[in-house]
């Protein structure tokens, strides 16, 4: 007797599942990249428009939202295969669209990622993960896009969002694009061994240093506002940092491209450094400082988790801790005690200290990852045979090729942002007026972040101004209206 035929959603061969395409990895790295997208929507956007004042909440969770959209459309156009795509300079890569569906639903493949040895002869085939193209250019996209909300941390609370929205297509084309090509894509730091695993460089050297570079030429906010710049709703602020941790784990997990035991090194280590980090700068706090700071605890996990971006699936747990402490001292250090000594660092004003969390972390997580990458997990992910770190018999050539890259990261975004930055402000002003920047979102969008009056009507000012003479018996207006429990409700943080 026949058995009964399969129901069609458990046939061997389905029309919409080729056989190189494997559904497990497909499954995991779209999962993957919307844990990475949950970082920047809502985490970041959450973040930014918690961690400033109370006036500026509109338009530093605007420019993340803006930053985010903005790299979509910008990325699908072109930006994808300019970073990942066929090999046109040895740090660039040939502009194309990702849009067909041709190109989309084929396997995902990295073209100039092929490793050539010394005679010319093939050592290592393309990447070519066992997923679609479009789940790739997803990936890649949450990637890029995070890049540049981080960017934007270093100049919330008046630069021009006119100015912003120009600037943001630019530096992805001509600065994002270049250095993941070159360390990711199969440029020349790829195919010369330099270890970023999961951006460390591409996206966090690249975020600080753009945006330092930005701060600079955007110029500072208020006086006022650089002295007294406390957050307007600090549990808000814990969420977004949160989601920003939970968020990683698609970060430095999808890195791989599949989720094997690479990835599940690359989860629990990143976790392992962010605790570390977080709990080696707020014991600095308790010692120079005599209490917690609790937004000093967001910035040590977040150096904690930018520096294991560069070696996460390629180092030990016990080097994971150590890289913490490190991730929660170095930047520390930095940010309280080199940034008041240095006349450069006291003149740029980075709103949420980019520079420090992003640049310098980064930067010290690849060194660290020269000296700590272990050949057996090396071996599993990077396709240039014999890298590993200094302790392990990389030499002090792995580390001398870490701080070569850096220094191409550093240089060219230095350069790139300066010259978008000054070409974007010569059609548009990079800064607000100081009118404006007295105002705040209701200048910049004609919006505010809290109704709090009444019935969510705004509360006319000009009114109270004027009314302010007037006495009603022996009361005041404010006096009535601190009665009726308005007090503080007006201020105008």
């Amino acid at each position: 007797m026949a058995a009964p035929p399969l129901p069609s959603a458990y046939m061997p061969d389905l029309p919409a599942v080729p056989e190189w395409l494997n559904k497990g990895d497909n499954a995991w790295q779209l999962t993957a990249a919307t844990f990475v997208g949950i970082q920047s929507m809502p985490g970041l956007v959450v973040l930014y428009g918690s961690i400033v004042k109370k006036k500026w909440a509109v338009n530093s969770a605007f420019m993340a939202l803006y930053a985010y959209a903005s790299t979509l459309i910008v990325w699908v156009l072109l930006a994808f295969r300019m970073a990942f795509g066929d090999r046109l300079l040895p740090f660039w890569g040939k502009a194309g669209p990702a849009l067909t569906g041709d190109f989309l639903v084929a396997r995902a493949s990295f073209p100039a990622t092929a490793h050539y040895g010394a005679g010319g002869a093939l050592e290592v085939a393309p990447t070519q993960p066992y997923y679609p193209e479009a789940t790739l250019v997803l990936f890649q996209f949450q990637l890029a896009a995070i890049t540049l909300v981080l960017l934007a941390g270093a100049l919330l609370g008046r630069m021009n969002i006119k100015a912003w929205m120009a600037f943001t297509p630019l530096w992805l084309l001509l600065s994002y694009t270049v250095c993941a090509f070159s360390l990711w894509g199969g440029g020349f730091l790829y195919h010369w061994g330099v270890i970023d695993y999961s951006g460390g460089y591409v996206i966090h050297v690249s975020s600080g240093v753009a945006g330092f570079t930005a701060a600079y030429w955007v110029g500072p906010r208020l006086k006022s506002d650089r002295e007294r710049f406390a957050p307007n709703n600090i549990l808000l602020m814990i969420a977004g940092g949160g989601l920003l941790w939970l968020g990683w784990a698609g970060f430095n997990g999808g890195a791989p491209y599949a989720p094997n035991i690479i990835a599940s090194m690359a989860v629990l280590n990143t976790n392992v450094s962010a605790a570390a980090s977080l709990l080696t700068w707020t014991c600095l706090d308790v010692i120079f400082f005599g209490k917690p700071s609790v937004i000093g605890a967001v910035q040590g996990m977040m150096t904690g988790l930018v520096c294991i971006t560069a070696g996460a699936g390629l180092v030990h747990t016990w080097a994971a801790v150590l890289m913490g402490i490190c991730a929660g001292s170095v930047p520390w250090f930095t940010m309280m005690v080199l940034h008041k000594r240095s006349a450069l660092l006291q003149k740029v004003d980075d709103t949420l200290a980019v520079f420090h969390t992003h640049a310098v972390a980064g930067l010290l997580g690849g060194v660290l990852t020269g000296l700590l990458a272990t050949p057996e997990l090396t071996t599993l992910h990077t396709h240039v045979p014999g890298t590993r770190g200094a302790f392990y018999g990389g030499g002090v050539q792995q580390v001398g090729k870490q701080l070569a890259a850096a220094l191409f990261v550093v240089v060219w975004n230095v350069v790139v942002t300066t010259g978008i930055i000054l070409a974007v402000g010569l059609v548009i002003p990079l800064r607000m007026p100081d009118e404006q920047l007295r105002i705040g979102d209701d200048a910049a969008h004609g919006e505010e972040a809290y109704a709090l009056w009444g019935d969510g009507e705004r509360f006319d000012v000009s009114r109270r101004a004027a009314a302010r003479a007037t006495e009603v018996g022996d009361q005041s207006v404010d006096q009535r209206l601190a009665a009726m429990g308005a007090r503080g409700i007006t201020v105008q943080l």
